[in-house]
């Protein structure tokens, strides 16, 4: 990072070449769209190019730091697209409203899955909703994670612990049932 800093081109590529498969992977689950997910990284290792003397070894490490770089890119990308959407009708309710031939019922079923995943997401605690999203959508470990966050693995280990079983009785049914009639213990399919 000291020879980035410097202006070196060969230890830019270097760490291009070793941590932009990651960086592409996180900004992709975070945006969802592969041209907007591509424009973040290059947003990041531009950033990184220009202000690489602003990393901070005893803080973390060069990965660390670059895909807390791209989520943070990656969130600002997002926020500005929703802004941008938001002038117009997002393409969801246009297809909706039109009644396109294509939208089967296994496409009807996902985008339903998938605005269900979304508000028990945004159910659970700012916390436990970060580390979740960090490692199934950023591709991250919990060792990574805790790092990241600066917080002990432990603590990141609880909090997706406890955020996937409240996701798990938000979104199955039967467990869903079982907490709201105050029962515990194994659900039976038989």
């Amino acid at each position: 990072m000291q020879l980035v800093g410097a202006g070196e081109t060969r230890a830019f590529e270097a760490i291009f070449d070793r941590h932009a498969p990651v960086a592409c992977a996180l900004a992709y689950r975070i945006c969802g769209r592969r041209p907007l997910a591509e424009d973040v990284v290059q947003e990041a290792f531009l950033s990184l190019w220009r202000c690489g003397a602003r990393y901070d070894p005893t803080r973390g490490s060069v990965r660390a730091w670059l895909l807390s770089v791209v989520r943070h890119a990656a969130i600002d990308a997002l926020r500005r697209a929703y802004v941008r959407d938001s002038r117009s009708a997002p393409n969801e309710q246009l297809d909706e409203r039109t009644g396109t031939a294509e939208l089967t019922e296994a496409e009807i079923l996902r985008r339903d899955d998938a605005r269900q995943v979304r508000q028990a997401l945004a159910e659970l605690p700012p916390e436990q909703r970060q580390v979740i999203g960090l490692a199934y959508f950023g591709g991250l470990t919990q060792r990574e994670i805790a790092r990241m966050l600066e917080l002990p693995a432990g603590t990141v280990k609880g909090r997706t612990r406890l955020g996937l079983q409240k996701l798990e009785v938000v979104l199955h049914p039967a467990l869903r049932m079982r907490a709201e009639l105050g029962l515990s213990g194994p659900v039976s399919y038989m």
